[in-house]
């Protein structure tokens, strides 16, 4: 299993700033911020899922323009896997016939473009080759969750967008052969005000959460704030030093 960065950032600015997407092998999201809008016309042709954090624009941007997009070459409709909630939320307030056509029910609802499935925390999706998607707890300013990704008895965690959550850190801790951690720091620790208010992650959280994390993954820092980004990475390597923290980049390929 491959996991490509597509975009990683709090943010938007030039090529190098992309909103949360992170491509599995060629046939999965997770998320779908602007950093999907990089791919060519065949490689979104070959997205078959996509397992949402949460309802927040900078990861759901763009799918309502890849269902756009691809829905009348495909034969099968784009499957769109989150919780109840903010599968509740795409339906209300995006797939609504005022933001965006409802895909779900175009060209009809025996047979359209895009299908909503819900899952639950703890519940597993299998997407083929011995791969394996299950849900983890994360806590943010609307229902999120976090995501595990499993393949030959390897795994890697992506956080979304989360605050310091003890529900999280316990899954996380039952899982044996973490292999890749990627945890959102979105703020430096002069801004912790704002981060526990918008309950996101500053480096001095950060350092309270992989503390209590048993493994010792390779971790990756995502969704920093563009104008912050180089102080918040120095106060995680100050924070977090032995775990070595990295910042990912685009075009990154994480392998399990």
């Amino acid at each position: 299993m491959k996991v490509r960065v597509l975009g990683c950032s709090g943010g938007i600015g030039g090529r190098s700033q992309r909103t949360t997407a992170l491509l599995v092998d060629h046939d999965v999201l997770i998320d779908a911020g602007t950093g999907v809008g990089d791919l060519e016309f065949e490689e979104l042709l070959r997205i078959d899922h996509i397992f949402v954090t949460h309802a927040h624009l900078d990861h759901i941007a763009m799918i309502p323009l890849l269902v756009d997009t691809v829905g009348d070459a495909r034969s099968m409709p784009i499957v769109v896997h989150g919780s109840p909630e903010t599968l509740r939320i795409l339906r209300s307030h995006i797939f609504n016939w005022l933001v965006w056509p409802d895909f779900s029910s175009i060209p009809d609802r025996s047979s359209p473009f895009l299908r909503f499935q819900e899952m639950r925390i703890g519940e597993s999706v299998r997407i083929g080759g011995g791969r394996q998607v299950t849900m983890l707890p994360a806590l943010h300013t609307v229902p999120a969750v976090a995501y595990q990704l499993s393949v030959d008895g390897r795994s890697l965690v992506f956080s979304g967008d989360t605050a310091y959550s003890d529900a999280l850190i316990a899954a996380i801790n039952e899982i044996p052969d973490l292999r890749h951690l990627i945890v959102e720091t979105a703020f430096p620790d002069e801004q912790q005000d704002l981060a526990l208010a918008s309950r996101h992650l500053c480096p001095s959280l950060l350092a309270l959460f992989l503390e209590k994390v048993k493994a010792k993954p390779e971790v990756w820092i995502t969704h920093l704030k563009p104008s912050r980004a180089q102080t918040t990475l120095q106060e995680i390597a100050d924070n977090c030093g032995q775990f070595k923290p990295r910042a990912l980049y685009n075009g990154l390929e994480l392998e399990l």
